[in-house]
């Protein structure tokens, strides 16, 4: 008796599609494939050269398409010319993740990945990265600028320490910092022609706690002249590069004057600036920026213990000041990775560790976190708390955490840090731990008495 084959069902029933005027867009350096509907054209695939013309002549074939909305991954930074021009075409762009978007096991190609976006994409199964308006963006472009002058720079320091240690002047191992009034005055004394320990010493800023007569002692060494030569050509070089950086912050700042202000500046003058504020660091920039952010984003951000300026700075720039995108705070620790990825089988958590990732807001909030060790503050006694319960890392990003939602909540409300609002949370932990040491004192057979 034979038996009848059953018929393989070529009709695969595909997810439904909810937006049926979807494309999708596989950014390379030199091309871009682009993949539409396959009822909208006779070849539904098409590559195009990333030169200019080329990118409009892609985006008018889209449009007669009847493309409304289109999908692309953030490839570097070749995914920003295609997302400019296709947005200016009126496009409702997307940009995703690579990390949400892997293709399904079997071959690689760009016309496959193009493809695979369209299709996610038409299904909904694809979710938009957060990018502020252009007007942020802008001043997002300028600040990482000059973070890449400020990294450059501090190289060139690297060689000029090179080229003392060559010549063993230990100057760098006497004052902190050579880049300081001291410092260069006494390199600059040194390339012209200055060899006099005594004189060299002489220019001794009052700041300085070295001696004179150590300073002296550290500027004995063998002047060589390659040496000499190496150091001129560094100092030049970052001296250069402060220029550069002087000019990169007049350019932020007349960005920044063009932002409407939230708060009349009169009637609420910003309050008077925090210890650290008040204290500054050598790459902030060059004028009030402190005063400027309070003024666009209608709050202090400086008053909350270890976030100074250039924190503000990096979070205006990230995120902006209007925080609507993100509806709770929740959301808005998860898009910087600072919260739990819980991996759940069975009933079983199998990791909770957060996800890796490049956000620059949550590098700083983590580097303010790090600064909260000595700080008799709520949040400083809450960071070493952690630390001592879970080592410093897990300490770090639930510091980071806790500052996110605060800025958050201080950013959609428009309210000023007022710390006292911790006092309810200290006091119950001051319970606690009060509680737990009874009960440790009970099984041990002691009893507390309060004097």
């Amino acid at each position: 008796m034979t038996r009848k084959r059953k018929k393989k069902n070529k009709n695969i029933k595909m997810l439904h599609v909810i937006q049926p005027n979807a494309a999708g867009i596989d950014i390379g350096a030199a091309e871009i494939y682009i993949a539409v509907p396959g009822d909208r054209d006779k070849e539904p695939v098409r590559h195009f050269d990333t030169f200019t013309a080329d990118l409009h002549s892609a985006a008018k074939w889209l449009k007669s398409c009847g493309i409304d909305s289109i999908a692309m991954e953030s490839t570097g930074v070749y995914w920003i010319p295609v997302f400019q021009i296709l947005e200016s075409y009126g496009f409702d762009v997307v940009l995703v993740n690579a990390r949400h978007v892997k293709n399904v096991p079997g071959r690689k190609t760009d016309v496959q990945d193009c493809q695979w976006l369209q299709y996610l994409h038409s299904v909904g199964l694809l979710r938009g990265s957060y990018r502020p308006p252009q007007e942020i963006c802008a001043v997002r472009s300028l600040l990482r600028h000059r973070d890449g002058l400020i990294k450059t720079a501090s190289s060139h320091i690297l060689h000029m320490q090179k080229a003392l240690t060559q010549m063993n002047l230990q100057i760098h191992n006497v004052i902190s910092d050579i880049t300081g009034v001291t410092g260069l005055a006494i390199i600059d004394a040194i390339l012209s022609g200055e060899r006099n320990p005594q004189k060299l010493a002489a220019l001794k800023n009052g700041r300085i706690k070295a001696s004179k007569d150590t300073i002296a002692k550290s500027l004995e060494g063998d002047y060589l002249p390659e040496h000499i030569f190496t150091l001129k050509q560094s100092l030049q070089v970052y001296r250069h590069y402060q220029q550069m950086m002087a000019e990169c912050d007049q350019e932020i700042e007349s960005h920044l004057n063009n932002f409407d202000s939230r708060v009349d500046m009169d009637k609420n003058p910003p309050p008077p600036p925090t210890s650290i504020s008040r204290r500054g660091k050598g790459n902030e920039p060059n004028f009030d920026l402190r005063t400027q952010l309070y003024r666009i984003i209608g709050t202090d951000l400086t008053q909350i213990e270890g976030i100074s300026a250039v924190t503000a700075h990096v979070f205006f720039s990230e995120v902006g000041c209007d925080v609507s995108k993100f509806p709770k705070s929740n959301n808005f620790v998860s898009w910087l990775n600072l919260c739990p990825n819980n991996k759940i089988t069975g009933g079983k958590i199998l990791s909770s560790q957060t996800l890796p990732g490049k956000n620059r807001l949550a590098k700083a909030l983590q580097m303010s976190a790090m600064s909260l060790w000595h700080s008799q503050s709520y949040l400083g006694n809450y960071y070493r708390r952690k630390r001592a319960k879970n080592g410093a890392p897990s300490a770090i990003t639930d510091t980071a955490h806790k500052l996110a939602r605060i800025i958050y909540h201080l950013v959609k409300t428009g309210k000023q840090f007022d710390e006292s609002v911790f006092s309810t949370q200290e006091e119950a932990h001051q319970k606690r731990a009060l509680s737990n040491l009874k009960k440790r004192a009970k099984t041990m057979g002691f009893k507390l008495v309060e004097c």
